[in-house]
């Protein structure tokens, strides 16, 4: 793997962290939870979808006898807005190995009336308790060093509050695909990049939901710009991340009638793959 120089000091730790703080939903009643949703994992005015499903992710491992995250699909309905959100979670089904539940997130309306934001259906189990025969092809993305990598700090001074989730991310993007940045899309779809949280706090299965949405999105390295916003988006936890930055790899292959997949792979320090995702979105064509 290499050299992960320049990684952001620990300054917080897996359950003492603004992550854990804006993730974490409180009980109203079983299977119901509230949360205020933190303006600080947005995008322009929007939720970020991955911290959308770091949250549900989290209200499930609480709602389900099983804690760890092993698949887990979203349907996000309509944009979330910061502020207060509530959870519902129902059990489906519950096994020895794995249990299966679903939850949704609400907000209200001007009129207060509740409106579905996102949907999800996840199977938990248990990831200290997978046998260790890996068997796989898959290989980690070959990204520079973190010193030649490029992070927002490197360009120039972002519109203010257009991206705050910016500011609670470590990024370090490979600059074979920053063609955007310059002006010079590649077109080949790509994005990959160093990864991890702004205050040091190490990589844990809920973060990785996070992880899976959070890079800029490949259109724009086909030469498309504006929100790309997430329509479904498939998650597979494969296994608890070693401590140190991942490595993320992104690739889309298809896009047509105004929609793109996005193919996500995760990779932790161990060189383990570690999450994968697909997800479908759409884009604003000219």
């Amino acid at each position: 793997m290499p050299e992960a120089a320049s990684a952001p000091a620990v300054r917080a730790t897996i359950g003492d962290s603004e992550f854990d703080r804006d993730t974490a939903p409180t009980r109203r009643a079983p299977g119901v939870y509230d949360i205020d949703l933190s303006a600080g994992w947005t995008i322009i005015s929007a939720v970020n979808g991955g911290y959308l499903l770091a949250v549900l992710g989290r209200a499930l491992a609480d709602a389900l006898p099983h804690s760890d995250p092993f698949t887990i699909s979203a349907h996000y309905l309509t944009a979330s807005q910061p502020g207060p959100a509530v959870v519902r979670t129902e059990q489906v089904r519950t096994g020895r190995t794995l249990s299966t539940g679903q939850a949704s997130l609400f907000q209200y309306d001007e009129q207060g009336a509740e409106v579905e934001r996102i949907r999800v259906l996840a199977s938990y189990g248990d990831l200290d308790a997978l046998p260790d025969d890996v068997r796989t092809t898959a290989k980690p993305p070959a990204i520079p060093p973190v010193e030649q990598c490029f992070g927002p700090e490197d360009g120039p001074a972002p519109v203010p509050g257009s991206s705050a989730i910016t500011d609670r991310l470590w990024l370090k993007l490979d600059p074979a695909t920053l063609g955007w940045a310059l002006g010079q899309p590649s077109g080949r779809g790509e994005m990959r990049a160093w990864f991890g949280l702004a205050d040091g706090r190490d990589a844990d299965p809920f973060s990785l939901l996070l992880a899976v949405d959070a890079l800029p999105p490949t259109a724009f390295e086909l030469g498309l710009t504006g929100w790309v916003p997430t329509v479904e988006l498939t998650a597979h936890v494969r296994c608890r991340p070693a401590p140190g930055p991942l490595r993320v790899s992104i690739a889309t292959r298809n896009l047509a009638g105004g929609f793109l997949e996005e193919d996500a792979e995760i990779w932790d320090s161990a060189d383990r793959l570690v999450a994968q995702s697909r997800q479908l979105a759409r884009v604003r064509l000219a």
